[in-house]
């Protein structure tokens, strides 16, 4: 019998529950995926306390892992059973010890990264790619603000944006924060908690303001991170952690220098083969270059994924955490 976290009722983390299942053979298009490791992300606290409707309920959280194929279906002919490959996408049910999928939704792993390096990069590495490469394509030279540097998803764009030549000012809660941000190529650090981020990114552009703010905060940055934008600068919305934003005038856009906002997800950015596949691959050749590095700072039991929400929410962690089967 295989287990998995169930969600029966949304809310706080103690409404997951760890459960026997039993799990069918794959469909035509699907494979048998047994999971060696499985990435946690903040978009699953969003799916348990409700912020994020799930598809139905009881459900199963989880949407970034790595494993070994241990079958397929029959209309699967570029996957075989003892493949490694990795995931971050829909639908959910990465919390599992066991899951189906949809073969076309996985990528097969170079023999050079294991299955705990890609648990806990592909969801979060991907996002790090289609935001500093797609939502806006940045280029050496330019500046950009990114909330919340030392998160899991922050430390990588750390990384990815010196590798561009980009620099970067990054806002952080603490001064160990900061130093973990620097130490990761962010080249200015905020603390938030004691400093007008606004104002110190005036100072720190000469009163112009940077080219993009990425904000993964919400409701308590939104505003402000618009301040920060130069003239037809691009606010990328791309989380809510504060919660939702309120509603506002869009001629506010227009009135603080023509801005641009957008508010993208991963799945979009990923939706046909080519995409995720372009995607994939060039965060693999990141990591296999050396220029970014995961960072695996916590590890716990599948089992216990209640703990592991308990310590994302109260921001006891950093850089990434995995659960492991």
């Amino acid at each position: 019998m295989n287990h998995v976290i169930r969600v029966s009722d949304t809310g706080g983390p103690q409404v997951m529950r760890w459960e026997s299942v039993e799990v069918p053979n794959p469909g035509p298009s699907e494979i048998l995926l047994r999971h060696t490791a499985v990435g946690l992300n903040y978009i699953d606290v969003y799916f348990r306390s409700g912020v994020y409707p799930a598809p139905q309920l009881p459900f199963t959280p989880g949407l970034e892992g790595a494993g070994v194929v241990e079958a397929v279906g029959e209309a699967v002919i570029d996957l075989t059973p003892g493949d490694r490959v990795g995931y971050a996408t829909q639908p959910l049910g990465a919390y599992s010890e066991v899951r189906l999928m949809s073969a076309d939704r996985v990528v097969r792993l170079p023999e050079e990264i294991d299955d705990r390096v890609a648990a806990a990069m592909m969801l979060k590495g991907m996002t790090v790619q289609y935001l500093l490469r797609s939502t806006v394509a940045l280029k050496a030279g330019d500046t950009i603000l990114f909330h919340a540097a030392a998160g899991g998803v922050g430390l990588i764009a750390c990384q990815w944006a010196k590798h561009l030549g980009v620099t970067m000012i990054g806002t952080v809660g603490s001064e160990e924060k900061a130093a973990l941000a620097r130490a990761h190529g962010c080249t200015h650090t905020v603390l938030y908690n004691e400093e007008n981020f606004v104002d110190r990114v005036r100072e720190l552009t000469g009163g112009n303001g940077v080219d993009v703010v990425y904000d993964s905060v919400g409701r308590d940055t939104f505003h402000q991170s618009l301040d920060c934008l130069r003239i037809r600068g691009t606010l990328v919305l791309f989380g809510q952690s504060s919660g939702k934003v309120d509603p506002f005038d869009p001629a506010l856009l227009s009135g603080k220098g023509s801005l641009f906002l957008t508010r993208p997800t991963l799945f979009n950015y990923t939706a046909s083969r080519e995409d995720l596949l372009n995607c994939a691959a060039e965060l693999f050749d990141v990591l296999q270059s050396g220029a970014v590095k995961a960072d695996i700072n916590q590890e716990y039991p599948l089992s216990e994924a209640q703990r592991a929400h308990e310590d994302l929410e109260g921001r006891r962690t950093t850089g990434a955490t995995l659960l492991l089967p």
